[in-house]
């Protein structure tokens, strides 16, 4: 089965970088440590883009996306960034050169 891929392009209320990108990195770190199916969660910067963090993660499969939508770390993250964001677009992907390594 291919892995699920998914890219999440935040825009951020004017100013909020400063307080949302700490709680983004936290957010990650523990979708990596405390998630089996969470094989990579990347927190990206675009250069000359304030006020925008862009996120790229790979998952075992869309089940593993599903139940890191559940955590308990994800729910207190979009809780507390809820209000710092102003336009949120979320792509999903298939890897297709998916070796399943």
């Amino acid at each position: 089965m291919s892995r699920f891929v998914i890219t999440v392009d935040f825009q951020l209320h004017p100013g909020a970088l400063r307080e949302f990108l700490p709680l983004m990195v936290e957010n990650a770190n523990k979708s990596r440590d405390l998630e089996p199916g969470c094989e990579r969660f990347d927190v990206l910067l675009p250069k000359n883009a304030a006020d925008r963090v862009l996120l790229y993660e790979i998952y075992t499969d869309k089940d593993a996306f599903s139940e890191h939508l559940k955590a308990a770390h994800f729910l207190s993250f979009d809780s507390a960034t809820k209000a710092m964001v102003k336009e949120k677009k979320v792509l999903e992907y298939v890897l297709e050169n998916d070796d399943g390594s």
